[in-house]
């Protein structure tokens, strides 16, 4: 039996289809704060109070809501209960121990993937390398995270132990959360040139350097981790919608007050009140 493919980090999923033509009415939250999130624009920590989103996205609490659980289902956010949600903020004692385990995971995935390399494999890998660099040059962070983790994920499967594989998987998901988090972006290029070396070993046969290059890479890619506890800015609309007005904001603009014509503009000192 093949090995089953784990399913990429972190990757946004497509709208859940009610109707053709017709999305979730979740999924412009759910959208929103993904890509808030993965951009940095919200930072680790920060509250994701329902009110709050309910106003910003000018939707009800059922609607918040399902956003956020389905968030929570791939680690980016947190929810507690009595506390509401918040953006996820793996410790550094989490951190810590998910490296800790893919160093001893891949050390044992890597001469299995040797083993099985193929000159359309290699091909293949040279192609993942190649999208990467598009990403980093595009700077596109939030696709070059997921990129990097689909790397690693391709390596296990190659190395053709289903059970190595979902370990892995479970560890990816978290660990791409954390890198996206808390990299900086201008130290992914130090990663992917890891990973061209890395293949370059592979192809030669050189199972203990490769050992070695991976440890390397993994321990350096830990340390280069900025994990510290920013000053959190709860203004969730202009972290969400920067540089132009939210749903919310935009249907009070347009709703009249007891018959009256909708005003013209907003107001300069910012009131949202219709």
């Amino acid at each position: 039996m093949p090995p089953r493919r784990a399913p990429a980090p972190l990757e946004r999923p497509t709208g859940t289809r009610l109707k053709r033509g017709e999305v979730a009415l979740d999924e412009p939250v759910h959208d929103a704060l993904f890509d808030a999130i993965m951009s940095r624009r919200l930072a680790p920590g920060t509250r994701l109070g329902e009110a709050a989103l309910c106003e910003v996205f000018d939707v009800s609490r059922t609607v918040v809501r399902k956003a956020l659980q389905r968030l929570a289902l791939t680690g980016l956010v947190d929810i507690v209960p009595n506390k509401g949600a918040s953006v996820a903020a793996p410790s550094p004692q989490e951190t810590h121990e998910v490296f800790e385990a893919r160093r001893a995971l891949e050390a044992a995935i890597v001469p299995l993937a040797m083993k099985r390399l193929t000159p359309s494999k290699l091909a293949q890998f040279r192609q993942r390398l190649t999208a990467e660099h598009q990403a980093l040059h595009a700077q596109d962070h939030s696709r070059w995270v997921r990129l990097a983790g689909d790397f690693h994920l391709a390596l296990a499967e190659l190395a053709g132990n289903r059970h190595l594989t979902r370990m892995l998987g479970e560890l990816m998901s978290r660990c791409s959360l954390i890198v996206a988090l808390y990299e900086a972006p201008g130290d992914a290029a130090c990663e992917h040139d890891e990973h061209a070396e890395l293949i370059e070993l592979l192809s030669l046969g050189n199972a203990p350097a490769a050992i070695a290059l991976m440890d390397k890479h993994l321990t350096a890619l830990e340390t280069r981790l900025r994990i510290e506890v920013p000053s959190v800015d709860n203004d969730l609309a202009a972290a969400l919608f920067p540089g132009c007005p939210p749903p919310g904001m935009a249907t009070a603009l347009r709703r009249p007050a007891d018959g009256a014509p909708p005003p013209e503009a907003p107001s300069s000192t910012g009131d949202e009140s219709p």
